[in-house]
């Protein structure tokens, strides 16, 4: 199979869809690979390290999609990607349909087949090829809210792990899954007194077993989080539903209820978000305050530290993309189950049902 790797153009997406060792997989599988020039750079991995790996290097973007059976990214295509992509094409990458009618829209029309990373879901029920990068986001979150507390950007002017004689900052953790956790298990390394609340009890129980005495847990419910951010100085997104947009469980008005110079990192924002004051912003232009909240929703978070994030995120999707490669993206899909739920559009139809659900859209609407 002919796999194309394109250079990611959206804002400050510094990944890229494979390192060079993920492409030495493929070749060594009798597979044809085109990277676009320069594609890797921003994640430390150079044109001749893609050359030695095999890889046929291309000067344009234009040039890899049309040349491509598959494409393989790290983003959703854009706006300057969308005349590019051809009828039949599998395009493997994060999508987030849920969160973007206007997407859902065009990847209908060009009638690829679109394969969405975040929806590929093991036995187990976990998501294989969301959790490195919800890894990575749920620390860079801790990292990110550090900062953006400091006084100079308009924080509260708290320092988390505090200092002797001074109590530590407070940080609420909505969500106990893989964001949830790494935020949690971050925010205690420094220091922080931390609250993480959750639905799923059987969530709060392992946190409890595995975190230290002054990271708590509480179940989330209205009540109790109206109770917390009163007096919690970050207040951390991490909720998600699977393909689907993310509950709203901070409102509007209760911004008022947070002191001035709280900040909300909603690492739920490429769901939606689970903040109703949450828009998409960009790590070129991180944050805006409403209310006197600071708010920090970039929406590919990981994108901030590529070369980690690039590595981590082959890891995962490189068997995945071998076996649609070796096998073709039907027999892949029937083979294997996991992979099967990752189909989200194909050829102009859904086939994800909460793509539709999202939208409200009945089954004949295309």
């Amino acid at each position: 199979m002919k796999v194309g790797i394109p250079k990611e153009i959206k804002n400050n997406e510094s990944r890229v869809g494979m390192t060079p060792g993920g492409v030495f997989e493929l070749v060594k599988n009798n597979h044809i690979v085109y990277v676009q020039s320069n594609a890797g750079e921003s994640s430390g991995f150079f044109n001749k390290d893609y050359q030695q790996a095999g890889a046929i290097i291309l000067d344009s973007i234009a040039e890899v999609y049309s040349m491509s059976e598959m494409i393989v990214k790290v983003k959703e295509p854009i706006a300057e990607e969308y005349d590019l992509i051809q009828e039949g094409q599998i395009l493997f990458t994060y999508f987030h349909f849920a969160s973007s009618e206007v997407l859902t829209k065009v990847m209908m029309k060009a009638k690829a087949i679109c394969i969405a990373y975040e929806t590929v879901e093991d036995e187990e029920g976990t998501l294989p090829l969301l959790t490195p990068m919800s890894e990575v986001a749920g620390r860079l979150a801790i990292q990110q809210g550090a900062k953006y507390l400091e006084k100079p950007v308009k924080g509260r002017g708290v320092l988390l792990g505090g200092v002797p004689g001074v109590a530590p900052g407070k940080v609420l953790v909505l969500g106990a899954g893989v964001v949830g956790i790494q935020a949690a298990k971050m925010a205690a390394g420094l220091g922080a007194h931390v609250t993480i609340m959750d639905i799923n009890m059987k969530r709060l129980r392992y946190v409890n077993d595995v975190m230290p005495p002054h990271v708590v847990t509480e179940f989330s419910n209205e009540y109790n989080i109206r109770k917390h951010i009163k007096t919690h100085d970050l207040i951390i997104g991490g909720v998600l539903l699977k393909g689907a947009k993310a509950p709203n469980l901070i409102k509007r008005d209760m911004l008022k209820e947070m002191r001035p110079g709280t900040v909300i990192i909603d690492v739920a924002v490429d769901q939606g978000g689970c903040v109703e004051t949450t828009r998409p912003t960009t790590h070129e232009d991180p944050v805006y305050i409403i209310d006197d909240v600071v708010h920090y929703s970039v929406a590919n978070m990981p994108g901030a530290v590529p070369c980690t994030s690039t590595m981590a995120l082959t890891n995962v999707t490189l068997p995945y993309t071998l076996k649609l490669a070796n096998l073709g993206w039907e027999v892949a899909c029937e083979k294997d189950a996991s992979l099967k739920k990752g189909l989200s559009i194909i050829s102009g139809q859904i086939v994800y049902e909460e793509i539709r659900e999202a939208f409200g859209w009945e089954k004949e609407v295309v």
